[in-house]
């Protein structure tokens, strides 16, 4: 099970652009690459999705347990030639003082070796005790070699290789020279995701053609098939899906595109065929029994949204309707009453009577604990029910004008929510929320909503039909 774990110094190092490259270069040679992300986030996975040509998968010690981990991990990693998991922040940064949830901890847990990459710009002589720094600072970490970035050409290579070489003893196994031309543009989440990219393929050929010429791609290879055995899990086997017994209409677009990919899986394995929608060019919905809208940038494409009526108007009656429907972030945007950014507003779907905001500054960011209100209609189970929930918000907008008397699935011990206090908004039987959350052993709302659509398609069957 070869594995190699991407970390850098610190954030904004070029990390997620040069293991897109690393992963695209690789795939390119017909090696099979199975993708990772540390943490919570969507973007960054659909970058490496389209590299390596495999679903990436999330590794987030904030939603999953140690055993979850390994058991996703070594069940995608074991059908491919090499895993890549790209880490998040820095390679020792985390909430915590003892870092348990650093990239440094899952590359510990995962005995996998490090390659560190380093923003090398500015950088000569200094470079050297930083490397000790990061080497000294904890003996558990394997760190197998660095790749320089963002160098300032090949005099500025040839002396930081000669420092380096000279004060200690990791391998280069990479030098990229700076490009504007090769970097992703970012926004006020991150990257753009390759789900809006219009040249995304054209921008990961270019990225594997720099890498496969800037790093010793033999070299890394051997490093990654230099590791020691990881322990088996219950877990580590593929569950079979069930017979497909409902159909659920996903919106993927340009506009919604936030699905952890083990989500997806989740929800056909419970029973569930997933007929994928657009909300920007589809003016009618697919025959489904319900309905999810996931997160995304509604924002970018308000114009476009409210000039496809017809698809408002059908998302509208499916839920007035009683269609059981599920959104999250972005989704419950689209599925307010409107939508103001930039000293602009547009209608959206109207099924929830309330207006979006958008802020300049974040208006709820980083990991979210909810308690059920038992207002949640999938919740059927107490145990779960009594449980803290562990999932992940990031959102620059607000929703005002609320009634109320709105009715809220979760209690807010931790994050922003809708006001800090509530989240998950329900009105018949739809569940709207700014958190995101992650099908886990904690947290099993993928096979509960399936579930959920299964009972009302029982009980009016004709609704559940547009």
């Amino acid at each position: 099970m070869a594995r190699l774990f991407i970390s850098a110094a610190h954030k904004s190092s070029g990390k997620t652009t040069l293991t897109i490259g690393l992963c695209a270069a690789l795939t390119t040679r017909g090696i099979k690459v199975a993708p990772f992300k540390k943490g919570p986030d969507y973007i960054d996975p659909m970058w490496l999705t389209r590299a390596a040509k495999q679903p990436c998968h999330n590794l987030d010690f904030n939603t999953m347990h140690p055993d979850e981990i390994l058991g996703v991990f070594s069940r995608y990693a074991s059908a491919a030639d090499i895993a890549i998991i790209e880490g998040n922040k820095g390679l020792y940064d985390g909430l915590d003082l003892e870092g348990a949830n650093s990239n440094a901890a899952l590359a510990k847990q995962l005995k996998s070796p490090v390659i560190l990459v380093i923003d090398a710009r500015g950088m000569t002589r200094g470079i050297a005790p930083l490397i000790l720094g990061y080497q000294q600072f904890d003996h558990d970490i394997q760190i197998a070699g660095v790749i320089l970035n963002q160098l300032g050409g090949h005099r500025h290579e040839q002396k930081l290789r000669a420092v380096i070489e000279h004060y200690t003893d990791v391998r280069v196994l990479g030098a990229v020279q700076f490009d504007e031309s090769l970097s992703i543009k970012e926004r006020h989440l991150g990257l753009i995701p390759a789900n809006e990219a219009p040249t995304v393929e054209a921008r990961i050929q270019a990225l594997a053609t720099r890498i496969a010429a800037q790093t010793d791609l033999d070299k890394i290879m051997q490093i990654a098939n230099t590791v020691p055995a990881l322990p088996t899990t219950s877990t580590q086997r593929n569950i079979a899906a069930e017979q497909h017994q409902v159909r659920i209409g996903v919106a993927r677009d340009a506009a919604f595109g936030f699905y952890y990919n083990d989500d997806l899986q989740a929800l056909q394995n419970a029973g569930a065929e997933l007929v994928f929608f657009d909300t920007l060019h589809d003016t009618t919905l697919p025959a489904v029994d319900g309905l999810i809208i996931g997160g995304g940038f509604p924002e970018t494409h308000m114009t476009a949204l409210e000039n496809n009526s017809a698809m408002r108007n059908a998302i509208h009656h499916a839920i007035e309707a009683g269609m059981p429907a599920y959104a999250e972030c972005g989704g419950l945007m689209y599925l307010s009453r409107s939508l103001q950014w930039r000293d602009r507003q547009h209608a959206m779907v109207g099924i929830i009577p309330g207006d979006i905001i958008m802020h300049e500054r974040p208006q709820g960011r980083g990991y979210v604990q909810l308690k059920s209100t038992h207002q949640a209609y999938w919740e059927i189970r107490d145990e779960i029910d009594s449980q803290v929930i562990a999932a992940h918000e990031f959102h620059y907008s607000s929703i005002e004008n609320l009634p109320a008397d709105t009715q809220y699935a979760y209690e807010v011990l931790r994050g922003q929510g809708v006001d800090g206090k509530n989240d998950g908004i329900i009105y018949k039987n739809l569940l709207a929320s700014y958190t995101h959350l992650r099908h886990c052993r904690q947290s099993p709302w993928a096979s509960q909503f399936v579930n959920f659509v299964k009972h009302q398609k029982l009980i009016q069957p004709k609704v559940n039909q547009v």
